[in-house]
This record gives structure tokens, sequence and C-alpha cells, in this order.
């Protein structure tokens, strides 16, 4: 067991997604940092040597998204992206700015703890 709770910053336009999946990471045993906006985003990636792992939803975003995976990928920080669509086009974008994996909404939980389990090395 790590003796730091592992910490997840979640992005999502929708606050009640970002609540919802929040307190499903939560009974996980995650700590979970949400943010609904860019800018909110870009300063809890001030505190990048704490995180573990990003999820993305790119729902809502323009391609300014696609930077800031850059600069996740730059600080080796791995991250999911959340598409609501299956789209082959979207998942090669994500894979392109180093994307681990994309999900489609609506999440499978057992899916996305794997994901997780597995990028933080659980």
């Amino acid at each position: 067991m790590m003796a730091e709770t592992p910490l997840i910053l979640a992005l999502d336009r929708n606050r009640r997604n970002l609540e919802l999946l929040a307190k499903f990471l939560g009974k996980e045993g995650y700590q979970v940092l949400c943010a609904t906006s860019l800018e909110e985003f870009e300063q809890f990636l001030e505190r990048k040597e704490e995180i573990g792992v990003v999820l993305l939803d790119i729902s809502g975003f323009d391609r300014s998204i696609w930077e800031h995976c850059e600069q996740l990928q730059a600080a080796q920080i791995p991250f999911l992206v959340l598409s609501p669509k299956q789209s082959a086009a979207i998942q090669q974008e994500s894979f392109a700015h180093g994307a681990r994996n994309m999900l489609v909404k609506p999440l499978v939980a057992n899916q996305l703890l794997g994901l997780i389990r597995n990028l933080l090395g659980e």
C-alpha cells in the first residue's frame, strides 16, 4: 500500500460529471483535483510532481486542448482522454498527443478503474 493517496487530476466542463467522478474515485481511495476550465487545469498542473494520472474529458473544448495534452506528455504524466463518442479521428488525435488510452462515455466503472490502476502501477 502506498503511503500517499494517489492524486488524480480530472478536467471536465460539466461540474456535475466531475462531482460524480470525484465521489466514485474517492470511494476507491483516490484523491481527485477537479477542473472545469483550462485555467483551473493549468493551476493544478503546477503540482505536477504530485499528480499520478489525468482524466481529460475533451467535450466542449477547442483544439487547444491538444496543446495541454502535449504538456502532460512532456511532464511524463500519464493521461486518459474521455470522449463523448467513438471516433477514429479523436482516438488518433488522442494517441498522437500522448494519451495512454481513450474511453468513450458513458464510462464503465471497472474499465476506468482498471486503466487508472494500470497507469499508477498498482
